[in-house]
């Protein structure tokens, strides 16, 4: 049976009772989601730069495609420029700028997931923040160059 896509899932329901010949039959909706793979980078990557002491579920790969798409969508935004739709294209140069903004951003809400306490120490907390306010710092470092309109139009060049 073919897969079908529903433009609100949400307003159908899950649950619905179908009576044939006196016999009372359960009908439970059954659909799948597929989170589409981010552009600019992989889950291994953000994986790398968010380090070894970032929380499990944070680091795995539902959590980071979600933070990655929205990272994604920040980048076009921010730039004025739909990198995402027109990335086949790009100079490799630009591909490694918009990667390693991707990752940065995405690392950032990996590690800031959770930073209870829980199995941080205090000391470890504060390397956490700082190597949040690496990543922020290189990422927007990274955003500049491709939001100087200059930039672009050699790297459109390139």
């Amino acid at each position: 049976m073919p897969e079908r896509h529903f433009a609100n899932i949400n307003k159908l329901p899950k649950i619905q009772d179908v009576t044939i010949n006196s016999i009372k039959f359960i009908y439970i909706r059954h659909y799948k989601t597929h989170m589409a793979e981010p552009t600019f980078c992989t889950v291994t990557e953000v994986g790398y730069k968010a380090g070894a002491r970032a929380n499990a579920t944070s680091k795995g790969e539902a959590y980071v495609l979600a933070y990655a798409k929205g990272v994604e969508s920040f980048i076009n935004v921010a730039c004025k420029y739909n990198f995402s739709d027109n990335y086949a294209g790009l100079n490799v140069d630009v591909k490694y700028i918009l990667n390693e903004i991707q990752t940065n951003l995405t690392a950032i809400y990996v590690i800031a997931y959770d930073m209870s306490g829980t199995t941080m120490t205090s000391l470890q907390r504060i390397d956490a923040e700082d190597q949040i306010k690496v990543l922020y710092k290189r990422a927007m470092d990274c955003l500049k160059i491709l939001q100087e309109q200059d930039k672009i139009t050699y790297m459109k060049g390139a």
